[in-house]
C-alpha cells in the first residue's frame, strides 16, 4: 500500500504542475492519451487505489483540486489496467465547475450521485 501511496503522490506533483501553470489542453491531453497497462506485477482494486490517492492528498502539502486529484487518480487507475475516465461537468446555478473519476459509468473517487449534480462536458 505505501508503495501505491507513493505512485499517487509523485502523480499529484505531476499533475499540480499542469494546474499551477493553467494548461488545462496539456492536462487533458496527458490523461487522455494515458494507455490501460497490461500487466502489472500487482494487481490493485480501484477501491485501494482511490483510496491511496485519498492518503496521498491528506500529505499533500497544499490542497489538492478535484481536477488533479481526478487526473491523478484516472492515470493511477489505468496503469493498473482499469479503463477509468476523468470526467469533468458544470452546474448552471450556481456556476461549480468539478472532475470526478468513473469506471464503466460507476463513479470511484467522489460520491455516487455527483453525476446528477453536474452535466457532463467531457470524457478523457
Amino acid at each position: 500500500m505505501l508503495f501505491l501511496i507513493l505512485q499517487a503522490y509523485i502523480r499529484l506533483i505531476y499533475f499540480d504542475f499542469y494546474v499551477s501553470c493553467g494548461t488545462f489542453a496539456a492536462l487533458h491531453r496527458r490523461v487522455l492519451h494515458c494507455e490501460v497497462g497490461t500487466h502489472h506485477s500487482s494487481r490493485a482494486t480501484a477501491t485501494e487505489i482511490c483510496s491511496a490517492v485519498d492518503l496521498a492528498c491528506i500529505w499533500y502539502w497544499k490542497r489538492v483540486l478535484c481536477l488533479q486529484r481526478s487526473a491523478a487518480t484516472a492515470c493511477l487507475l489505468k496503469s493498473y489496467g482499469l479503463s477509468a475516465q476523468m470526467v469533468i461537468g458544470a452546474q448552471q446555478m450556481p456556476f461549480k465547475a468539478h472532475a470526478w473519476v468513473e469506471i464503466d459509468g460507476h463513479v470511484v473517487n467522489d460520491k455516487p450521485y455527483t453525476p446528477e449534480i453536474y452535466v457532463v462536458l467531457e470524457r478523457c
